[in-house]
């Protein structure tokens, strides 16, 4: 793999990052953690427009499907001890630097969310690092999913009148990992909490019952579902335990269970904080993208390596202490990473070659 880098621009704790197609071009968005904007970018980097100047805490940002650069993103969540205010917003393009912002719903200490789509409906789904907090690493009170139907007029929703949340499961401490696969054919999400890692999925009917399948008993700060090894069955990459330092690939065996296969070759004080997680195709391979904050603060790519029957990890750079990365094709079909690189504050591209 050859990474030709390049340095975007710089935000104050860069951390949110997702694609939008907006006016017939693809463009990407970078939002900050902490009170700090939102910005725009081309695909291939330049900077369109300030979404926002603040307050920022944004964890995640989606597209609404269909929409012409209307996306949801967390809002007020600047982490595990400053999150009860947190909610998901509506921002809707109305000009030039100008976006409309509204409150979609009210989700104290939402961390991430998704929207899967099954037989032609779209679902979100909320998960919550906590449920609630009295004092500075308050941990007593379990995170929570929810889930509902996400309509597709968003028009109406604002701070008098937001889209209600059903629950979908309690009892989930440090409600952190979050990621969305292919599953029988329909979208499902894979979330992590001390607890292990869950797959949800929406149902087949609006109105019918999610269905929630533990995969994975052990302590699940995020993973992801991919089929490294093209056997047909999926593997599971997990990062264990809560912004923790250990990084498994695990393998289905004959009896349905995961076991472990292939754990990162690194001293673990090198990989403290691993946090950001991608997995997607890459250069025609299935390719997890995994950065840590702390330690060598480094970002790999990880393949599965036919020729030596092995897994192995090249790097996508060093001492940056990436916080979430996102893949997608540019209109060259050339591969293309976006890093936000916290700890040093770096919005950067990435072009991937063979």
């Amino acid at each position: 793999m050859n990474v030709e880098k390049k340095v975007i621009g710089n935000l104050n704790k860069c951390y949110a990052t997702t694609t939008l197609n907006y006016k017939g071009r693809p463009c990407f968005l970078v939002a900050a953690e902490k009170q700090d904007p939102c910005y725009l970018f081309s695909e291939d980097g330049e900077q369109l427009e300030t979404v926002w100047q603040g307050p920022g805490g944004v964890m995640t940002m989606i597209q609404v499907p269909g929409s012409d650069g209307q996306f949801l993103a967390t809002r007020k969540f600047y982490g595990p001890n400053d999150g009860a205010d947190a909610s998901i917003v509506i921002a809707t393009p109305k000009g030039e630097n100008d976006w409309e912002i509204r409150t979609l719903c009210r989700a104290p200490f939402v961390h991430r969310f998704g929207i899967l789509n099954r037989g032609g409906i779209n679902y979100l789904i909320v998960c919550c690092l906590k449920s609630g907090h009295e004092y500075k690493n308050d941990w007593r009170f379990p995170g929570e999913t929810y889930g509902t139907v996400l309509p597709a007029d968003l028009s109406a929703y604002n701070d008098e009148n937001q889209l209600e949340l059903t629950l979908l499961q309690d009892g989930m401490l440090k409600n952190h990992g979050f990621s969305v696969f292919q599953h029988g054919g329909h979208d499902a999400a894979l979330v992590g909490c001390e607890e292990g890692a869950f797959i949800f999925d929406p149902p087949m009917v609006p109105g019918g019952e999610w269905v929630v399948t533990k995969v994975l008993d052990i302590p699940t700060s995020d993973a992801v579902m991919v089929d490294f090894d093209g056997d047909g069955k999926m593997e599971l990459g997990v990062i264990s335990d809560f912004h923790g330092n250990s990084l498994t690939i695990y393998h289905e065996n004959e009896h349905g269970h995961y076991i472990p296969q292939w754990k990162y070759p690194a001293p673990e004080a090198d990989t403290e904080m691993l946090h950001a997680t991608w997995a997607d195709t890459i250069l025609g391979k299935p390719t997890w993208i995994v950065g840590w904050r702390k330690g060598t603060k480094d970002t790999v790519a990880i393949t599965w390596d036919a020729e030596a029957g092995n897994y192995r990890a090249d790097f996508l750079d060093r001492n940056t202490g990436c916080a979430n990365a996102m893949h997608f094709v540019n209109s060259k079909g050339q591969d293309v990473i976006v890093g936000t690189n916290r700890e040093i504050n770096e919005i950067a591209l990435y072009t991937v070659t063979e």
